[in-house]
Parts: C-alpha cells; sequence; structure tokens
C-alpha cells in the first residue's frame, strides 16, 4: 500500500522549509521530497564567493535567525546553506531527499505523486521547486561559430575556470554584477544588459527590500518591483563601479568565431561568455495535469486554479509578491498554509489508494 500525507511539499529549499515551518505549526501531516542529496536547495549551486545582500536579521526563514556571519556582515553561501540544514534539524522536518518527482496525478479528490522510489498519496500538493530551475540561455545569431568557453552563471565557481583573459558578462542583475566585480580583478571584464543597470544608493542593501516585502499594498507594488530589480551595492560592487567596470554596453550584439559583433558594426574579441540571463521554473513533473504554459502556471495567490488542492510557492511575484526572496517567502508561505488548513479542514475523507 502507498504511503499517504495529508501534504507533500516538492522541493527542500528555502520555500518549501518555510511552507514545512507553518504546517509544523498546525499540526498538518506533511512530507518534503527534495531531488538534492544535501540541504541548502539551490544555494548549493552559488558560485564559491557568492554573499547574500541582506544582514542576517533580513535573510532568516521564520521562527529562527541565522547565526551571525563569521568575518563580514553578509552571510555568505555557504553560512545560508549551513543555516538551512541547521533548520530542517531544529525543527525535525521530514524530509526525504535524492528523490525527483516524475508526475502528479489527479486521483478523485487527491494526488498520486510519482517518484523514483514509488508513488505516495497526498491531499494536497506544494510545489516549491524554485524559480532558479533551469538556467535560461537567451539565442543570438552567430552563437554556434563562437570558439570560446560560453556558459550560464548556473556553472560559474570562480575564476580559475575562465579559460583566457577577456570576457563578456551579459545580463542586468545583482548575479551578473557581483560576477563582473570578482572577475574585474583578475581579467579584462565588459558587461552588456538589454537596458543600462540601476544601482542603488549604496547604504541601501537587502532591509530596505524587505521591508517593502512586508509593507506593500497593491497600489505600490508596480512601483516598488522595479526596485527589487536593482543592484545591491555590496562592497566588491562598489570598488568595481568605481572603478569603471561596471559601465554596460547594450546587448545587442551577434556572434562571430573569435567575438562580437557590437550594434555599431565594431568587432571585439572575447576569450569567454558567461550569461548572467536568469532562470526558468521547472514543472515538468505537473504535465500530466496540463496547467504549465510558459514556465508559469494560472495561480490565485499562490493557489493554482484548475485544481482543487494544489499551490505553488516561491516561483517570484506571479505567486506573491517578493515570494522567490528569503525575505518574502515567509509572509507567502504563511499565507498558504492558512489556505491549505481551511481545505483540508472541508476535506472528505476516503481511500486515495489504488
Amino acid at each position: 500500500m502507498n504511503r499517504s500525507f495529508d501534504v507533500i511539499i516538492i522541493g527542500g529549499g528555502q520555500s518549501g522549509l518555510s511552507v514545512a515551518y507553518y504546517l509544523q505549526l498546525l499540526g498538518i501531516d506533511y512530507l518534503i521530497i527534495d531531488e538534492n542529496d544535501k540541504a541548502g536547495g539551490s544555494w548549493n549551486r552559488g558560485w564559491d564567493s557568492l554573499l547574500l545582500f541582506s544582514p542576517g536579521i533580513y535573510s532568516s526563514l521564520s521562527g529562527w535567525m541565522i547565526p551571525p556571519p563569521k568575518n563580514i556582515q553578509y552571510p555568505s553561501k555557504d553560512e545560508f546553506v549551513d543555516y538551512l540544514e541547521a533548520y530542517e534539524k531544529r525543527y525535525d522536518m521530514p524530509i526525504e531527499r535524492g528523490i525527483t518527482v516524475q508526475k502528479v496525478e489527479n486521483y478523485s479528490k487527491g494526488y498520486h505523486v510519482f517518484t523514483g522510489r514509488g508513488v505516495i498519496n497526498a491531499k494536497v500538493v506544494v510545489a516549491c521547486t524554485g524559480a532558479t530551475s533551469t538556467p535560461y540561455m537567451p539565442q543570438y545569431d552567430g552563437i554556434r561559430d563562437f570558439k570560446g568557453q560560453i556558459f550560464h552563471s548556473y556553472f560559474y565557481k570562480n575564476p580559475s575556470q575562465i579559460e583566457g583573459e577577456k570576457i563578456l558578462i551579459v545580463g542586468g542583475g545583482n548575479s551578473a554584477a557581483q560576477i563582473v566585480a570578482e572577475l574585474s580583478k583578475t581579467k579584462k571584464v565588459q558587461w552588456a544588459t538589454r537596458r543600462p543597470p540601476k544601482f542603488l544608493p549604496n547604504d541601501v542593501d537587502g532591509r530596505y527590500l524587505f521591508d517593502q516585502a512586508n509593507n506593500t499594498s497593491e497600489n505600490e507594488k508596480i512601483e516598488q518591483k522595479k526596485l527589487l530589480g536593482d543592484i545591491v551595492m555590496l562592497d566588491d560592487v562598489i570598488e568595481a563601479k568605481k572603478n569603471g567596470f561596471l559601465n554596460a554596453k547594450p546587448s545587442n550584439f551577434t556572434f562571430y568565431e573569435q567575438g562580437i559583433v557590437w550594434e555599431n558594426n565594431e568587432k571585439e574579441n572575447f576569450d569567454a561568455v558567461i550569461w548572467c540571463t536568469g532562470f526558468k521554473p521547472n514543472f515538468s513533473f505537473f504535465k500530466s495535469l496540463n496547467i504549465v504554459q510558459d514556465h508559469k502556471i494560472e495561480t490565485e495567490g499562490t493557489k493554482i486554479i484548475g485544481y482543487d488542492g494544489l499551490w505553488a510557492v516561491g516561483y517570484g511575484d506571479w505567486t506573491g509578491y517578493a515570494s522567490a526572496t528569503i525575505y518574502g517567502v515567509g509572509k507567502t508561505a504563511k499565507k498558504t498554509v492558512e489556505e491549505i488548513s481551511e481545505y483540508l479542514l472541508n476535506f472528505e475523507d476516503f481511500d486515495i489508494n489504488f
């Protein structure tokens, strides 16, 4: 007989743990299924020097604050991974690792969750696999002709893996700015963005963004959403900007064998190109439900439209304002669990085994 739970959470990163925390407070039976072999979710894939851009008090999940960073104001990627692992243990969260969810099928009022280790039954399924599952790389004319090294920031670890001396970084977010800042210390770096990058003031960091995520009204969201995309001025980014390394060119170019051709037809050689162009979520496990379009699902808040008992948390503003961030996911998770609790109260119990 298949195992059964009230709630299955797919994904054990910051979103999954946030949902689990609130489920646990209400005594709701649940299980987290995570494809990774260790705690930390997508943070394990970050580059070696990656820093969060908020102090610990603003970089913590609900219920327990991250310990103070050892040597710097902002926690490192490794410190945050350690915190997530300790968070799981602190609350003794039931989580099974190294398991891929192959598909979710609707069965009567419940769901069968098919995994590499068998089928699990659930009344509710919450997708928490995150917004950074699948690297997105735009297609440029001539890209197949380029003979240099080319890869996504998803695979970037440190400067030692870069072949050659002249690097093009493409993309306008915080990841791009931090990688430009790091590589500019030892390499020749050019930054290319779709639009001119916007830099937050030097004294503004994730604390401000945290406040916006928690105090935003509907009328303010459009304007404040713009700020979530601004470049946070960490020390290395400040230094790189001061030295002129963060002067971006428009990312309108084509490739040739040795490099790129800019919009003005000027050729420039590059040894490597790193895409910092974002990610797409992976909802392949929902394919049989026919609810995924262009890597998104139609939702009302976090509740998935079309089926009862399905929610998605932590995928960006379409699942809650700032819900893909550490500082925003807690608020979204709390509201989601309130909805799940109400749903389960009205749930007619029945046998959902095969």
